[in-house]
């Protein structure tokens, strides 16, 4: 479940990018926005180009204003996926960076949370972040989850979901396509989880965070879905 998709309109990486600051967390570099003060955290898991992405940091400076402590570790340990290295191509690659590892460690940067006395975790994933971010919420280790444009999300994941979800697609994707978001939302529909599906017209697998920032329908299709996140976590984490 991983394509061209996955790969397309990668970021320039910058490690110096967004207000924020990158400190160790749990032994992950993480970039962290905001005050820990606020005891409401967001988890911030990104998509194969990593922590460092400036859109993601830019998001991340967003929902701290919002009055969130937010994290993004770097859970590909200093290498996330670049396009052009023809001695890792995404299935090596993927190989040593699969949405496993990514759940076993977000779990420990949640106990880290928690130990500094957070009281209320939400997480959102981005691509691959989704999938880690759908472990987390099957075993209710946080109080909400927003998915964007997920890729490795099956149906059996979705019916085990125990916190409320956010679940945002794109009409244009081969990954999550619209017929498998809708697949989720009516097995949501019939759980006891709340949940918020939304399907985004003409955009494009990855448009919350890959998006060209001159493009201003492009900004303007992200900001919705950042708003629409950030309202979720505003219902439920608190």
């Amino acid at each position: 479940m991983s394509g061209p998709q996955c790969c397309s309109n990668p970021p320039i990486l910058d490690p110096a990018s967004g207000a924020g600051h990158v400190e160790k967390l749990a032994g992950f570099n993480t970039y962290v926005s905001g005050s820990i003060q606020s005891n409401l955290t967001i988890l911030l898991v990104s998509d194969i180009h990593g922590y460092e992405a400036p859109n993601l940091r830019k998001l991340a400076d967003k929902v701290a204003a919002a009055g969130f402590y937010v994290v993004a570790p770097d859970f590909f340990y200093g290498e996330p996926f670049v396009r052009d290295k023809p001695d890792r191509p995404f299935p090596a690659w993927i190989k040593d960076h699969g949405p496993d590892k990514g759940f076993e460690d977000a779990k420990l940067i949640i106990d880290a949370l928690k130990s500094k006395g957070v009281s209320s975790i939400g997480a959102a994933g981005f691509c691959w972040g989704a999938k880690v971010v759908v472990e987390l919420a099957k075993v209710a280790l946080i109080q909400a989850a927003v998915m964007l444009h997920p890729s490795f999300v099956t149906v059996d994941d979705i019916k085990s979901v125990k916190v409320p979800i956010a679940i945002l697609g794109a009409e244009i994707d081969n990954l999550s396509p619209p017929e498998l978001v809708k697949q989720f939302d009516e097995i949501l529909k019939a759980s006891e989880v709340d949940r918020f599906v939304k399907i985004f017209p003409k955009c494009a697998h990855g448009w919350t965070v890959r998006y060209d920032v001159n493009d201003t329908t492009a900004v303007s299709c992200a900001n919705e879905a950042h708003q629409d996140m950030l309202e979720w976590f505003a219902k439920y984490v608190k």
